[in-house]
């Protein structure tokens, strides 16, 4: 996982950042990091996530990768968690995928 002096600062960012995704809505882990101000550095969004205090109450479940799709495990139930969280806020998906073009978040 990143670490370093800075990492906490950065993760605050990504969070406070993720609490703005509308509800029904998604972001790409790149858009985040480009909307929290830290570039290309789309994993440090994903170390973030995972860095994640107990107890935060971030929406983390509207947070997908560039091609519209769950970048979660399939195997341990997490993806299906993720998925029906959004599925519960009207987001569709085609197959595997979210279409961009209507569920992005347009910030």
């Amino acid at each position: 996982m990143a670490g370093g002096t800075g990492s906490s600062e950065k993760y605050f960012r990504i969070w406070e950042t993720i609490m703005k995704i509308p509800h029904g809505k998604v972001a790409t882990y790149g858009q985040i990091a480009r909307l929290a101000g830290l570039g290309n550095h789309a994993r440090m969004v994903g170390y973030a996530l995972h860095a994640s205090p107990p107890g935060i109450n971030i929406p983390w479940h509207r947070v997908i990768n560039s091609q519209g799709k769950i970048s979660l495990s399939k195997e341990d139930g997490r993806y299906d968690l993720q998925r029906s969280l959004l599925e519960d806020e009207g987001v569709e998906f085609i197959r595997e995928r979210i279409n961009l073009k209507k569920y992005r978040w347009d910030k």
